[in-house]
């Protein structure tokens, strides 16, 4: 997993080729005020869902893991703790990974919890959150970047 803000993404565009791409037509669109739903960029191979989602309590919280896809978390209302745990560390499966969805589900509790106030979650190496922890709606993009 990488935190960084959004200003700083130069340091982890040489990541993956699209991560730059995706940084770019985040810092040039409005995407606060966009409509909610997924924003095409380069087909499958980039793509952007603009969500509202309900946060939950920690105790609620799931881990999700992906195998063809990076997630890009960046907040743009609110705040938000997510949880990680290493992908080796995670053990109690709830949902099996399936392709289509591109997800698996965990109910293991998180080794780290990092609190997020418009930031970037890059999520490349481990668990991720599926369920949001904090209180009320925030307002956020999960970038889907094809590995």
């Amino acid at each position: 997993m990488i935190v960084s803000n959004l200003q700083n993404s130069q340091r982890v565009e040489g990541l993956h080729p699209l991560f730059k791409t995706l940084f770019d037509y985040v810092k040039t669109h409005d995407l606060l005020h966009a409509e909610l739903g997924r924003i095409e960029i380069d087909g499958d191979n980039l793509f952007i869902n603009n969500v509202n989602p309900e946060c939950v309590t920690r105790d609620k919280q799931v881990l999700e893991l992906h195998r063809d896809y990076i997630d890009v978390h960046i907040l743009l209302e609110g705040t938000e703790t997510i949880g990680w745990k290493a992908i080796e560390d995670l053990k109690s499966e709830m949902k099996p990974y399936a392709a289509e969805g591109d997800c698996a589900l965990y109910s293991d509790v998180p080794t780290t919890f990092v609190d997020l106030l418009r930031t970037i979650h890059d999520c490349i190496s481990g668990g991720s959150p599926c369920s949001l922890i904090g209180q009320g709606k925030i307002r956020k993009l999960i970038a889907k970047v094809k590995l």
